[in-house]
């Protein structure tokens, strides 16, 4: 078992020991990539910690990891070393790799964090031979952002969907985009073989007429990028979960405390009615 110490986290780079919905959303992304990498080169730009970066290369010909931070990479090197996994400091708007060296390149919650965006994205697409792939995400500034009324200290410029997409154009003609959200579902499934095709449906609310597909608006957007066309087995819907349910054990917590915290407040209000009676009771008999 590896005992590397844990790379602190900041809030600027996730690090697997996060809980909770940060956890799916970086996790997910990975193990999508993850069936694109298989048996091919793979560059991941900006791999922070190293876990997904070790984690594309349990199926990976090999994979280079490139992060601009000493302290990221040095953990990464000593936590998750392996034979055909390798990490790098480096500037990824300014990558210092050969062209057309990758089968692969993955890019996660990167380009918000950077001004240099159009760089960011032409070396990524000059290190990748010319049918390589591009798998990219960033957060819609619209529901990340706007309508939360949430501000990231690390992030230098969010892009809505249009913006995003046009960032990618000039490099990528072929373009399928994902959105990524954390939802709250009821799953039916084959329970003998992986399901073979999916129906999906949304409602508003209880009684409204249910619309087909997901009907939410993403709280994140992946891309898959190529000079070519891209295959036509690309997923329309992946799904990633943990058995132990952590989001529904900290939901169904936080549940039962406020349940308990509204017992106990509704025994306190009775303890203070009964006590103002008492003192109408006393004043009353003065």
């Amino acid at each position: 078992m590896n005992e590397t110490p844990e790379l602190p986290f900041t809030g600027e780079r996730f690090t697997p020991e996060c809980v909770r919905e940060i956890w799916y959303e970086h996790w997910h992304r990975y193990v999508f990539a993850r069936e694109f990498a298989r048996g091919k080169r793979v560059l991941d730009a900006a791999c922070g910690e190293g876990y997904g970066s070790a984690l594309l290369a349990s199926v990976a010909a090999s994979v280079l990891g490139v992060d601009i931070a000493d302290a990221a990479i040095a953990h990464a090197r000593a936590r998750y070393a392996r034979a055909n996994l390798r990490f790098e400091k480096g500037d990824c708007t300014a990558l210092e790799v050969p062209p057309n060296s990758f089968d692969l390149a993955v890019s996660f919650e990167t380009v918000e964090h950077v001004a240099a965006q159009e760089q960011l994205i032409a070396g990524l697409a000059r290190a990748l031979t010319a049918d390589g792939i591009l798998i990219a995400s960033c957060p819609d500034k619209r529901t990340y952002s706007e309508i939360s009324g949430f501000r990231n200290e690390f992030h230098v410029r969010e892009l809505y969907r249009e913006e995003f997409l046009a960032l990618l154009a000039p490099h990528f003609p072929h373009v399928r985009l994902y959105g990524q959200k954390l939802l709250f579902q009821s799953a039916i499934w084959h329970t003998d073989r992986a399901p073979q095709s999916v129906i999906t449906a949304t409602t508003a609310s209880a009684g409204d007429e249910p619309r087909a597909g997901l009907d939410y608006a993403p709280m994140y957007f992946i891309a898959v990028c190529s000079r070519e066309p891209l295959p036509a087995t690309l997923p329309d819907l992946a799904l990633f979960g943990d058995r132990e349910e952590s989001v529904y054990q900290h939901y169904n917590g936080e549940v039962r405390r406020n349940m308990a915290a509204g017992g106990r407040i509704a025994e306190l209000e009775a303890e203070i009615a009964a006590l103002r009676q008492q003192l109408a009771e006393a004043a009353s008999k003065r």
